[in-house]
């Protein structure tokens, strides 16, 4: 029944056509951009240079409402996280009500010391704060199991687990007035012709806690990798069929 749910979907995605939309982009640094996703959201793209990879993006996101933006994963470090904030609070005038990362690798938790200085409240999955301090990283200071609702200005932001994929802590956050989900680094773009480093993973898991994914948010409209481009439902479908290869 799983499969034949999912097979429908693919069909009707194929139907209707998602396709990435043109983003107005804006350069911060030679590292770091904004790409503007709708009137109150931003992807925030950092790069660095990582061994056997090279020059490696990763995606962020940024939800404002009102006067506030909570802030989901860091750039890769401190540096970036600062010329992220500095922009933030400066040209953007908002104030950073929270931060969430989607899991413990550098390329969500990399800034959390820096914003730890500016005294931004941080949440995050339980296990990520375990495997912070396992691998002797800067700790989250709340942590939650299943889900958690918070609030940025007027509107509700869902941070949820829906099992192990890239990593055994990876969640995803759901935005439902923009009906945004930040799926992070289990969710490949589509011109991905792997999984990448699933050495932290679980590669039975992982087909599974991407359908849940499809089931809990069918009406998802921009979904957001971890890196590479955004764009809707068939970025789960791609990597669904990543795992079965």
């Amino acid at each position: 029944m799983k499969k034949l749910m999912i097979f429908i979907l693919a069909g009707w995605i194929q139907v209707t056509g998602f396709s990435q939309p043109r983003y107005q982009s804006v350069s911060i640094s030679e590292d770091l951009e904004l790409i503007r996703i709708s009137e109150n959201a931003y992807i925030h793209v950092s790069y660095a240079e990582v061994p056997g990879m090279g020059r490696v993006s990763a995606n962020g996101l940024i939800f404002i409402s009102g006067h506030e933006a909570f802030l989901f994963d860091t750039p890769w470090d401190d540096s970036l996280t600062k010329e992220l904030y500095d922009w933030i609070t400066g040209p953007m005038g908002l104030e950073i009500a929270g931060f969430v990362p989607n899991h413990w690798h550098k390329d969500c938790l990399g800034g959390l010391g820096f914003l730890q200085s500016r005294n931004v409240e941080s949440y995050a999955n339980r296990m990520t704060i375990g495997l912070a301090k396992l691998n002797n990283l800067p700790v989250p200071g709340h942590g939650f199991t299943d889900s958690l609702l918070l609030k940025c200005g007027d509107q509700q932001i869902e941070c949820y687990y829906p099992g192990a994929a890239h990593s055994l802590d990876n969640i995803v956050v759901w935005i439902p007035a923009e009906k945004i989900l930040f799926a992070g680094c289990m969710v490949k773009s589509l011109d991905a012709k792997n999984l990448g480093n699933t050495a932290d993973g679980d590669l039975d898991a992982y087909p599974e806690t991407l359908e849940k994914l499809i089931r809990k948010f069918p009406d998802a409209k921009i979904v957001i990798p971890g890196h590479g481009l955004s764009g809707g439902l068939e970025l789960i479908l791609h990597t669904i069929e990543l795992t079965r290869k």
